[in-house]
């Protein structure tokens, strides 16, 4: 049988702090950086030839899929930037207390 969690027994919730701009930052960078690896899968699946591959055109490509990528991240719609904000900002809490 599952017991529910009585409120007396759970820890108080530390009082939210103000955004730091750093770690805002590196959130998105690694946000960014997990987007550009699901572009670059998804470009790697080629469905046909190219017509005009060449190295200058991958190259741009992937210029073209890094910044997409970076402001993919700024625009925080995937979550991932935000979950990894608050895990450190916990982290950061619970090491200072």
């Amino acid at each position: 049988m599952i017991r529910p969690l009585s409120s007396a027994s759970q820890a108080p919730m530390p009082a939210p702090s103000k955004p730091d701009p750093e770690l805002r930052k590196a959130a998105e960078a690694f946000e960014a950086v997990i987007l550009r690896q699901l572009i670059g899968s998804m470009r790697s699946a080629k469905l046909a030839d190219e017509m005009f591959g060449s190295n200058a055109t991958s190259q741009f490509r992937e210029l073209a899929d890094a910044r997409t990528a970076e402001s993919m991240a700024t625009m925080r719609q995937f979550g991932i930037a935000a979950l990894v904000e608050k895990q450190l900002t916990q982290a950061k809490a619970t090491s200072n207390a």
